[in-house]
């Protein structure tokens, strides 16, 4: 039987103990990036970004993709995480083309690079993605599933200012605690005024001078939090996500609907120049959505833009169609077209 003791690290190893047998999947996907040019093609792209003469050589842009590949794959939030999972991976330092002595990318040079490149940048690298998928008929475009999530943004509500006179929260009490005669007021007497003053988390009155689009909301954990919500198209079906969006913390899911779907349009007809036209569609066809989504505007909308909803319906009371035919009859369609993906299982696991 083995035992384990104190260990004393040999002062040479040997190359082939340096290297791995690699993922599967990340030499695939390794081999179907270099055999269609990704990195040449993200270094032209991404060319001007970069000093031409001087300085030490920055993080190459296609390293740069190829790590944000790497939290998409693996589900990290955070470039701290993407950091730590490529130096704790061998398989992963090969799917990066790192050499045996040159260390992966630290999480600050990651994050620089993220803000050297612009977003149109980004956006045009995604389109590229997405225009591969068309050229191997992955991409259809015909059904599109949205949903939305909401992300904690990058800003505390402790920063929050208010938008007439840029006062920040704890000047606001203490102003409300001397107009109500507090000359000094303590934090306890703070903190008593704020229990008793209504909607004073209103997002027309507050707002976070670092990040201006953040809206304060609730999170799904019951907090309240500086927010983002974040939606996505996805192609039902491949998976591949063909468009995402980005809208306040509180804003609603019929009110972004529309923006996400032109977003998604815009993307299938530039993936179907890059890509293959015959096997992309141009715009999608049909919907999926869940009950978040459904509102008689938002079903009339889609019909009316000649897409075809399978949107799931909440319950409600029984309901009165006096002047909105129209409304009605979208709205009937809708239901018996999720009545028949309930019934053959072809959607509704995606809108449930």
């Amino acid at each position: 039987m083995g035992k384990k003791g104190d260990t004393q690290d040999g002062l040479f190893v040997a190359y082939h103990q340096m290297r791995s047998a690699g993922h599967p999947f990340y030499r695939a996907l390794d081999a179907i990036l270099r055999e269609r040019g990704f990195d040449s093609y993200v270094e032209k792209l991404c060319a001007h970004f970069y000093h031409p003469v001087t300085g030490r050589p920055g993080l190459a842009p296609g390293n740069y993709f190829r790590s944000l590949l790497v939290g998409y794959f693996e589900g990290i939030d955070s470039e701290r995480g993407i950091a730590w999972r490529l130096a704790d991976s061998l398989s992963l330092r090969d799917f990066l083309g790192l050499p045996t002595g040159k260390a992966p990318p630290d999480h600050s040079t990651i994050s620089r690079t993220r803000r050297l490149i612009d977003n149109e940048t980004h956006q045009e690298v995604f389109t590229w993605v997405l225009g591969l998928l068309s050229k191997e008929d992955l991409l259809k475009g015909k059904t599109i599933g949205v949903d939305g999530t909401t992300l904690e943004a990058n800003a505390a509500l402790r920063s929050i200012v208010r938008r007439d006179d840029f006062r920040g929260y704890a000047e606001y009490l203490t102003d409300l605690a001397k107009a109500s005669g507090i000359p000094t007021p303590t934090r306890e007497d703070l903190a008593r005024i704020d229990r008793k003053r209504k909607k004073k988390g209103s997002n027309d009155e507050w707002v976070n001078p670092h990040d201006p689009d953040a809206q304060i909301t609730k999170m799904k954990d019951g907090s309240t939090r500086l927010g983002h919500k974040q939606e996505h198209a996805v192609d039902m079906d491949s998976g591949a996500v063909v468009a995402v969006t980005l809208h306040g913390g509180v804003a609603g899911d019929t009110a972004t609907l529309e923006k996400t779907l032109d977003a998604t349009d815009e993307n299938l007809k530039r993936a179907r120049e890059i890509g293959d036209k015959s096997k992309t569609r141009e715009s999608a066809e049909e919907t999926v959505g869940d009950k978040g989504y459904h509102s008689e505007a938002v079903i009339l909308a889609l019909d009316l833009a000649g897409r075809r909803s399978y949107i799931s319906e909440p319950l409600r009371p029984r309901q009165h169609w006096d002047g909105e035919e129209a409304e009605r009859d979208a709205v009937y369609a809708n239901r018996r077209r999720k009545m028949a993906c309930a019934a053959n299982g072809s959607c509704g696991s995606a809108a449930s």
